[in-house]
């Protein structure tokens, strides 16, 4: 029942997701982080088992980080999201791990947002969303984002995505993680919890 959102807006790229940690009917937790800093301007978030989820985002963080060691500079965005579909792609047949990215980044004056599937599919969008919410906030999305967003208006999207999942989903989502990503790199802005939602 996680959920994950991103989009692109004018000059960054804001990333949501939930903050429970549940498993059938049972709730383990309401502040569990599903974002992983991949490098000074790039972030992922990352939904799926949670096993997977844990074992794969660290993995992918641990080898960016020794290419920049080995290399010196990070890879750009889009080199991350090939490197993460590659090690999806060869884990697919042997030992398939069923997570669901987003990627976001800022390199070189340009934001990038990527999705990537446990199938090992990887598109540059201007928004995107997983999980179950995703049945209900694609088209809000489809008809309220613009790529010129400014960080008010999108913070506003995203309460009226939010406000949608509260009132047609069946699960409660407690709270959202909200991260932004710019040049001059990633900002944690408040928790949204269900009391915040339009």
């Amino acid at each position: 029942m996680e959920f994950s959102i991103g989009f692109r807006g004018n000059g960054f790229v804001l990333l949501a997701s939930d903050t429970a940690a549940a498993r059938s009917i049972m709730m383990f937790k309401q502040d569990q982080d599903k974002m992983i800093k991949l490098g000074s301007k790039k972030l992922m978030s990352v939904v799926g088992e949670p096993g997977d989820a844990v074992q794969f985002s660290e993995f992918v963080q641990k080898n960016l980080q020794l290419y920049k060691m080995r290399n010196g500079y990070e890879m750009s965005t889009q080199s991350m999201s090939a490197y993460t579909r590659r090690v999806l792609a060869d884990a697919l047949r042997s030992s398939p791990y069923f997570v669901h990215l987003l990627m976001a980044g800022h390199d070189r004056g340009e934001c990038h947002l990527y999705t990537i599937d446990y199938l090992a599919s990887c598109v540059e969008v201007p928004f995107a969303a997983h999980g179950y919410g995703s049945y209900f906030v694609l088209s809000l999305l489809d008809r309220w984002h613009k790529e010129d967003l400014s960080r008010e208006e999108s913070i506003v999207l995203l309460k009226k995505c939010m406000a949608e999942l509260k009132k047609r989903f069946t699960i409660s989502l407690p709270a959202m993680t909200v991260r932004i990503v710019d040049e001059n790199g990633i900002h944690t802005l408040d928790t949204l919890n269900e009391v915040d939602y339009v």
